[in-house]
């Protein structure tokens, strides 16, 4: 088993760069270097373009012709679609402002897998986990997205109704480039690499852009009174998902690099993409990015207990 230090150290490797971007644009911010402007377009850049570009090279460069087992996957799904039942029911009866509940729950059951849940799995496993993790990013994603845009209309919009939550998951970018790279994928379509290289080259503009505009647009005195809806979701995020989830998955029979990857997913922070659908809805931009600054700073100690735990016992 490795040392408390050696996985703190591998943990703070991962997260602290993303300190650092959102630290920069809160200071970029503060001396009026961007606006209000630029994060609007930004943050319209990331969810249409750049974050659409980042799931769909990571899915089509994964071989879904082999013969794959899809067990992680839906059992992932199952879980995740049961916790966001419940966070929805339990929010409702906690928090007053319906335009806040969509936020909170968004932020509780939506990890960041793609950017940091990904870089955990391959700094434990290496590049073997690829076959795994892909898969379970892709799927699970998908299943985010939807039930993003189903809690968000819920909470923003008083006149939502089944087609308008079918209309916005029909729409929205970050389906549409899972979906086409799936089909594309599992036909056993080879792109050229002019087209993969110009959409990593987009892809790799998705996690500095969007922390910056999270850490522009966050508000410490907001923190501060949003501190209670921050922590609840941030608990919903950090400690209920990833123990009940990796619990769920000991039952089921998980073990070994399976298991690691439904912790490592389950526990990273919230996901940068809920602050750009929230700021893109008019919704309260500031409490998902508070949520997503509490989650990321906690998430480097929950993780590394969570690790220290899991091989303590050999279960990882």
């Amino acid at each position: 088993m490795e040392s408390f230090l050696s996985v703190l150290q591998f943990s703070v490797s991962i997260t602290l760069p993303i300190f650092f971007i959102l630290a920069l644009g809160a200071l970029l911010n503060y001396l009026r270097m961007i606006n209000d402007n630029f994060i609007d377009v930004a943050s319209k850049l990331v969810f249409n373009i750049t974050l659409p570009a980042l799931l769909f090279i990571s899915i089509v460069k994964t071989d879904l012709t082999q013969s794959t087992d899809f067990s992680l996957p839906i059992f992932a799904v199952t879980c995740v679609l049961l916790l966001f039942l419940v966070f929805e029911f339990v929010t409702a009866k906690l928090v007053k402002n319906k335009a806040d509940r969509g936020v909170i729950v968004q932020g509780a059951f939506r990890s960041n897998m793609g950017i940091i849940g990904l870089a955990y799995c391959v700094n434990a496993y290496g590049e073997s986990v690829f076959s795994i993790a892909s898969i379970y990013l892709g799927s699970v994603t998908v299943l985010f997205n939807i039930l993003s845009v189903i809690t968000l209309n819920r909470s923003f919009n008083k006149q939502a109704n089944i087609a308008n939550t079918l209309k916005g998951i029909v729409k929205n970018p970050l389906i549409i480039s899972i979906v086409s790279a799936t089909i594309i994928s599992s036909l056993g379509i080879s792109l050229p690499e002019s087209i993969l290289k110009t959409g990593s080259y987009f892809a790799q503009m998705t996690l500095p852009l969007a922390l910056l505009c999270a850490g522009a647009t966050l508000s410490f005195s907001a923190l501060k009174n949003d501190l209670p809806l921050s922590s609840m979701a941030s608990i919903g995020k950090l400690l209920i998902k990833p123990l009940v989830i990796t619990l769920a998955g000991i039952l089921w029979g998980f073990r070994g690099m399976e298991l690691g990857v439904i912790f490592l997913m389950s526990s990273a922070p919230s996901a940068s993409a809920g602050y750009i659908m929230v700021r893109a809805m008019a919704g309260n931009a500031k409490l998902a990015a508070n949520i997503i600054v509490l989650t990321t700073m906690l998430s480097l100690i929950s993780t590394s207990i969570g690790i220290t735990l899991l091989r303590s016992y050999g279960l990882i």
